[in-house]
């Protein structure tokens, strides 16, 4: 049986740590630098669900404008905050949703049905449950905010 400590350590070099989610990464790092009180955050490594995701958090108000900074990788975005997110959160795995059971997820994830918002990743592109309740499609549960 091989020792513990070389379970963690390679050739005497420590293992690296990988990223599993870089949406859920994302929306952890805004949650906190919210919680901070700070007024910019820095995301990387951004792509284009991270994206999509900021521009319905920004369209209803919960950030303001963020900027993607082209580092020639897998570019940065410094997102300007408002103070006006409580929490946003990824749902891991990405569960299907039909039309008929957003409605579940909404009583199951937000605080009240007059505020917050379920991001689902529809045949349409990525939306909030609104937008997806008037298109009458369903899709995978991305994550909430609110």
């Amino acid at each position: 049986l091989a020792h513990p400590l070389k379970l963690f350590f390679n050739r005497n070099r420590p293992v690296k740590m990988v990223r599993m989610s870089v949406l859920a990464d994302c929306l952890k790092t805004i949650s906190n630098a919210e919680k901070r009180g700070r007024r910019q955050v820095l995301i990387r490594p951004s792509s284009k669900v991270v994206i999509k995701f900021l521009q319905c958090m920004q369209q209803h108000g919960y950030i303001g404008e963020f900027e993607i900074v082209d580092d020639h990788r897998a570019n940065k975005i410094v997102i300007e905050l408002t103070g006006r997110l409580n929490k946003c959160g990824v749902i891991s795995p990405r569960f299907d949703v039909s039309q008929d059971e957003i409605e579940k997820w909404i009583v199951n994830l937000l605080p009240s049905r007059q505020f917050g918002h379920l991001i689902l990743s529809t045949t349409y592109g990525i939306m909030t449950h609104e937008e997806a309740r008037r298109k009458k499609t369903g899709g995978k549960i991305l994550g909430f905010f609110y």
